[in-house]
């Protein structure tokens, strides 16, 4: 494959720089470099700083210059720079990416995607139609269907420490405190990550085990991922593995559950059923519900919250075997 030209080497450099500069804050050449390797652009930081010292006198960018390292930053109300292609649908796509999804990204890609967050904030404002879009933000929202919880402080470089072992096959050194306060050192081969509720979780398999165990990430005290990779295991799917209820700490076991309910609280399972062969017999005052579902400890506080509400409750296993359930640790 041929070399491509120093020329269109530059011109691409200067095209993400541009597209990752910031409005309300200054960055350095060296932060700039960072997020570039993360994108898979490896460029040395005086490369950056001589291509930042060139756009700043040919487009609108403030250079502070008062310390060393210099920060860069678009100034009050410039225009900015943004490609075409970015239109503002899909300005609205990254704003709304970035509300919800932003904890699920690997470290590393978040903060090589910055720059386009930025970008999709600011053309979510230059016209009337864009407007329309930004206020959409606002007409949206994601709601609990439980009691709202704050969610518990993660430290910043376990998640990136976390994400990265995760994103690379890599193995990773954690240092773990259990709900209990006992503290645990070990190796581990990361396979997921799930956000339930305020909470995140790690999937993960323990050196020398074949099992999965669940770690919350704000009780890992320390992480480090490891120069080691492994062959992420074949037999292992996250999707199945909440489809099992693992996440609802059960062991994957499904029983055809029964039970009546008030009308009133029930009513709203035949709208939403708790699976696809629910049966409900109406019986007046109560609902007589009967469905296939997988028997987790979840399920079981689930029921417990109507109260007197809920009576007859019946679990008939309809399988044999049984997997082994996470350990949440």
């Amino acid at each position: 494959m041929p070399k491509r030209p120093d020329n269109l080497e530059t011109v691409r450099l200067a095209l993400e720089l541009l597209r990752r500069i910031p409005r309300n804050r200054k960055v350095t050449a060296g932060e700039l470099q960072a997020e570039l390797a993360d994108a898979g652009i490896e460029r040395d930081v005086r490369t950056v700083q001589r291509q930042l010292e060139v756009l700043s006198l040919e487009f609108d960018i403030e250079r502070d210059e008062r310390s060393k390292p210099y920060g860069y930053k678009w100034r009050e109300n410039a225009k900015g720079f943004s490609l075409p292609m970015l239109t503002e649908q899909e300005s609205l796509l990254l704003a709304l990416a970035e509300q919800h999804v932003s904890n699920l990204l690997p470290a590393n890609l978040a903060r090589s995607m910055q720059g386009f967050f930025v970008q999709a904030r600011a053309n979510l404002g230059n016209s009337a139609q864009a407007k329309k879009e930004k206020e959409w933000l606002s007409k949206v929202r994601v709601v609990s269907t439980t009691q709202p919880l704050l969610p518990p402080s993660i430290k910043p470089h376990v998640f990136e420490e976390v994400s990265g072992a995760l994103f690379a096959n890599r193995w990773l050194d954690v240092k773990y405190q259990n709900s209990a306060g006992k503290k645990t050192e070990a190796a581990v081969m990361p396979l997921g990550l799930a956000q339930q509720g305020p909470r995140m979780y790690l999937v993960c398999r323990f050196r020398g085990f074949d099992d999965e165990r669940c770690l919350a990430l704000h009780r890992i005290l320390s992480a480090k991922a490891s120069t080691l990779g492994f062959e992420r295991p074949a037999d292992f799917d996250l999707a199945k593995f909440d489809d099992e209820g693992r996440f609802g700490f059960g062991d994957g076991t499904k029983v055809r559950l029964s039970f009546r309910i008030k009308r009133g609280a029930g009513f709203h399972l035949m709208e939403s059923p708790l699976s696809a062969d629910q049966t409900v017999k109406d019986m007046g005052e109560w609902l007589e519900i009967s469905a296939t579902v997988v028997d987790t400890e979840v399920l079981e506080w689930w029921l417990r919250g109507f109260g007197r509400a809920v009576v007859g409750v019946q679990r008939e296993p309809v399988n044999s075997e049984k997997n082994e359930g996470p350990v949440a640790i």
